[in-house]
């Protein structure tokens, strides 16, 4: 039997007389390709941001390993290995790529003050960062202020702040949103080169991304699972196709093997 590292219990967020979440439980299992959809309003944003601890829930709870993290801080949740990126990117506009890069594998190590010196200053460092620039398709502009990079770029690069902080669960939000067609591929081969032991939870309204990518796939609607399965099995189900896809969309593309 496959091993849980994230579920949900029964979450239920409430703002005033809106139910945001309603009786939302999921399991993400260990090395997950997992993909939350559905339309807008649906609760997505809602549950990422119950699992983050940016906001608690009204009822229900959240384990991560086996521990209750529903009471914990943001940060504290990053120290046991959950991680986020953001639909919109969060990055030091004045950093490189591999300053940026470095600053975040210092904090991982607990010596964020040393990535204010010269990267090549501590070499464990500076050697996974450039690692990491490579892995991104990030080495042409590693020497470059973020804010200078072309938008496909800085949503690689907030991949690799997140992956530089040895995420076991990785919240993956809309990573392709706003990224010009002729960027998008860097997006999707960074995406499906996700360490495979990194459980993924991905966010996103791009269609073929998500069904390329994903081996599981939950649907959400007005708070709620709607329902949950394979790829094959959402593309075929019409009650999907009626309130997200569309019975006039195109069917996505499912990935075999």
């Amino acid at each position: 039997m496959s091993e849980v590292v994230l579920r949900t219990h029964s979450l239920v967020k409430r703002f005033g007389g809106i139910t945001a979440t309603d009786e939302v439980s999921i399991d993400l299992e260990r090395g997950a390709r997992h993909a939350l959809i559905g339309p807008n309003g649906a609760g997505k944003t809602t549950l990422i941001n119950l699992l983050t601890g940016v906001i608690a829930p009204t009822s229900g709870r959240m384990t991560l390993g086996g521990r209750d993290i529903t009471a914990m801080s943001p940060h504290a949740r990053v120290g046991l290995g959950l991680v986020r990126t953001f639909q919109i990117n969060q990055l030091f506009a004045s950093l490189t790529p591999l300053q940026s890069l470095a600053l975040a594998l210092a904090s991982r190590a607990g010596a964020a003050w040393r990535c204010w010196q010269p990267v090549g200053r501590d070499a464990a460092i500076a050697a996974e960062s450039e690692r990491l620039v490579e892995r991104l398709h990030l080495a042409e502009h590693a020497g470059r202020p973020t804010r200078e990079l072309p938008y496909g770029k800085r949503r690689l690069l907030e991949i690799g702040l997140a992956l530089a902080l040895a995420p076991r669960v990785l919240l993956l939000d809309e990573p392709a949103a706003g990224v010009p067609a002729g960027e998008r591929q860097d997006i999707l081969d960074t995406v499906a080169a996700l360490p495979a032991d990194v459980s993924v939870l991905l966010i996103e309204h791009d269609m073929d991304l998500v069904f390329s990518f994903a081996r599981r796939i939950t649907v959400l609607v007005n708070g709620a699972v709607l329902t949950e399965g394979a790829p094959e099995a959402i593309a075929a189900d019409p009650r999907v196709r009626a309130v997200y896809l569309g019975d006039a969309a195109a069917e996505p593309r499912v990935a075999h093997g």
